[in-house]
């Protein structure tokens, strides 16, 4: 199983974040040990001490894929849910700062929270879904599929290009505007459309 992140897939968050919008998805891995299931707590790091949240909407891809055609990349995964992709922004800076890969922010232990997972069909359409984030009842985040740069499809089609999908792959989409630090003993809770499907601590 693959965790496929994309990067700056909204504007006002590439805005935020200062950096340019892409032409293209931006895309990296996060290791299967990354994933948080069944609202487990998940434990501050302590090689950080500035640990971002950004929510995101995840699609779990469904069959195995190769060049996979935008026109057809809807029937390639069948459940979204919403999930957290931590970042260990201080680390972050200083990749970015010295031209290194971004793993060490993104891919540790516990870095992927992940909600229950509902059926795609339960939406009208995958091109307007909202999500939310809120910590310790405030939300923080509010996102709409509507308003990504790259649509699921395109996504998909891209990333196939490069790496085969397999049945069981999670794709974060890109979060939007509103990513900020967390604290030790704050509750996240993510839903889509008004339903929680998401809650955990940070210990």
């Amino acid at each position: 199983m693959k965790i496929i992140c994309i990067g700056r897939n909204y504007i006002d968050h590439a805005k935020e974040l200062k950096n340019p919008i892409p032409e293209k998805p931006v895309f990296f891995l996060k290791p299967d040990t990354a994933i948080v299931i069944n609202n487990k707590p998940v434990y501050y790091p302590e090689f950080t001490k500035d640990m971002h949240y950004e929510a995101e909407i995840v699609l779990k891809i469904s069959k195995k894929g190769k060049y996979i055609s935008e026109l057809f990349a809807n029937r390639y995964f069948n459940q979204i849910t919403i999930g957290i992709d931590f970042t260990a922004r201080d680390l972050q800076s200083e990749c970015k700062t010295s031209g290194l890969p971004w793993e060490i922010s993104k891919a540790f232990d516990n870095s992927a929270p992940i909600g229950k997972f509902i059926d795609i069909h339960e939406f009208n359409s995958h091109e307007s879904i909202k999500f939310t984030l809120s910590i310790n009842d405030n939300i923080v985040q509010q996102g709409n599929t509507k308003n990504m740069i790259f649509s699921p499809g395109k996504i998909i089609s891209y990333v196939s290009q490069f790496i085969t999908l397999k049945e069981g792959d999670l794709i974060f989409t890109g979060t939007p505007a509103g990513v900020g630090k967390i604290n030790v003993g704050d509750t996240l809770s993510g839903s889509i459309e008004g339903k929680e499907l998401l809650k955990f601590n940070i210990k």
